[in-house]
């Protein structure tokens, strides 16, 4: 039986949101699921392009809703982000281990989100063997998958 994390990714499409110029952007997990064929859109605010792709600058301008997204911001941004993902009408959120705020966590369940957090993206989209295929067998291991 899939888990919540795996079956976040059973979505249709997805939008990756991170800031470059002040932490980053997801590109693993993004550039994984454009390897497989998904619907993933690029959404940086700092950013006008992200692995070739056009970076959108939020998830309104997007050229169509998604149904989930991936938040991987400086904790600072991850309420904002939230309500955005809240008011565009994106039910299902993951925040990137460590991005998490308890101000994000509440607005999300006053708004009724399905939320993940805690754990690395990277580990549920890659196949094969790598560094995040040990991570995935740890947390498997732990009870944290």
């Amino acid at each position: 039986m899939p888990t919540a994390h795996e079956r976040f990714w059973e979505s249709e499409s997805f939008a990756f949101v991170g800031d470059t110029a002040k932490k980053g952007f997801p590109t693993l997990s993004y550039r994984e699921l454009r390897k497989q064929g998904r619907t993933a859109y690029a959404v940086d605010p700092s950013a006008s392009e992200i692995e070739g792709d056009r970076a959108y600058p939020d998830l309104a301008s997007l050229p169509e809703k998604v149904d989930a997204v991936v938040l991987e911001v400086p904790p600072e941004q991850t309420r904002d982000w939230v309500a955005r993902a809240a008011d565009a009408g994106i039910q299902h959120v993951w925040i990137h281990m460590g991005r998490d705020t308890p101000e994000a966590l509440a607005l999300a369940e006053e708004r009724g989100l399905d939320v993940l957090t805690g754990t690395c993206a990277v580990m549920y989209v890659t196949p094969g063997f790598s560094f995040h295929s040990l991570h995935k067998w740890v947390n498997q291991l732990t009870g944290r998958y």
